[in-house]
């Protein structure tokens, strides 16, 4: 596959060439990544949906199921600078972000800013919660400003930057709850599986025979970020931006005050009102608009439709809910609360 860059298109014949490139892009990658991942399809669009949108993904799975795996792969399978950094109870923020030192100079003694792993295009964070809270909201600024402030000086990263970070479930041994504030900036949260009977018996045949399948860089930066420019010129209806409003606000409990009701308006469905503390952000609907833009292009749509905003609801919803003391005590997972919101909100509103 050549470099050739992507161009914003400027008219009928370019956006559809620039689709079309698209598409290829997105099947090349998926490919390049199937050489070394097994199975797992709808996680390794998920990784890319994110890496298309210009978001960042998070995947929780216990240990052993190729989480690093496939973020090392999806590394090699891009030509950008990639970073990995292994999140462990000792790690401080400035192991992250860099630090200024002194240094010794032809000019004497100076301080000189040293430059940390986030300094990268992709940024692998393994093991994400196994790191303090503290050390995790170091990831904060980079993830939504693209930017790192150390002693007063703001130093801009390199576009186009991607954040992938694993995590082991909370109830493993060692680990720490990432801030809500961290995983509200995740575009998607993924869960990685269990493989199947058929997957496992190919992952055996492909690793204890001997020999590694080489995984070729397919893309680089410009194209990348041409890429993603062209995800968020696909055309909106406001009836399908009035749906994915709507499901944002329906993850929010129903105001106990009645004129504030009236105000706000509610869309909580009765289990969300018995269920939910705390509802999905602004950036919840940005990511199921940016979402469901990637699947009208990999479709060969110009426009988005209901039906894209809803396949991607629960990967760009489940990790900025949170479940009230009722919810935790009664087992409920915030993919239950979802599904009921996509089944039960009309597609049209009153």
């Amino acid at each position: 596959m050549t470099d050739a860059t992507a161009t914003v298109p400027r008219s009928p014949e370019e956006a559809q060439r620039a689709m079309e490139q698209f598409r290829a892009d997105f099947s090349a990658l998926r490919a390049e990544i199937g050489k070394v991942i097994v199975g797992h399809g709808d996680i390794v669009d998920g990784v890319l949906t994110c890496l298309f949108a210009n978001g960042h993904a998070l995947l929780e799975g216990v240990p052993g199921l190729g989480k690093t795996l496939l973020v090392r792969t999806l590394a090699q399978a891009l030509r950008l600078r990639f970073s990995r950094i292994q999140f462990t109870p000792d790690l401080m923020p400035a192991d992250v972000t860099g630090a200024t030192v002194v240094s010794e100079t032809a000019e004497g003694r100076r301080f000189v800013f040293q430059r940390g792993p986030i300094f990268a295009q992709i940024v692998l964070a393994d093991e994400i919660n196994r790191a303090t809270p503290k050390t995790q909201s170091a990831l904060l600024e980079s993830m939504q400003e693209r930017a790192v402030t150390v002693g007063g000086v703001t130093h801009a990263l390199e576009r186009p930057f991607f954040v992938m970070a694993t995590q082991n479930p909370i109830e493993q041994e060692g680990t720490y709850p990432l801030p809500e504030a961290q995983l509200d900036r995740f575009f998607f949260k993924l869960m990685v599986g269990v493989s199947t009977r058929a997957e496992l018996g190919e992952i055996l045949r492909r690793t204890t025979a001997g020999g590694e399948p080489a995984v070729e860089p397919m893309m680089d930066a410009a194209r990348l970020l041409a890429h993603q420019d062209l995800v968020r010129r696909v055309a909106l209806a406001p009836h399908v931006q009035d749906y994915a409003v709507r499901v944002t606000l329906a993850t929010h409990p129903a105001p106990a005050e009645p004129t504030l009701a009236r105000v706000r308006g509610s869309f909580a469905t009765p289990m969300v009102t018995r269920f939910i503390r705390v509802g999905a952000s602004p950036r919840a609907a940005q990511a199921l608009i940016l979402g469901g833009k990637v699947r009208a292009l990999l479709d060969k749509r110009p426009a988005v439709s209901i039906e894209d905003v809803k396949a991607v609801a629960l990967p760009a919803l489940r990790h900025r809910i949170l479940l009230n003391f009722e919810g935790e005590a009664e087992g409920v997972t915030t993919d239950t609360i979802i599904e009921n919101i996509v089944a039960t909100l009309p597609a049209q509103a009153s």
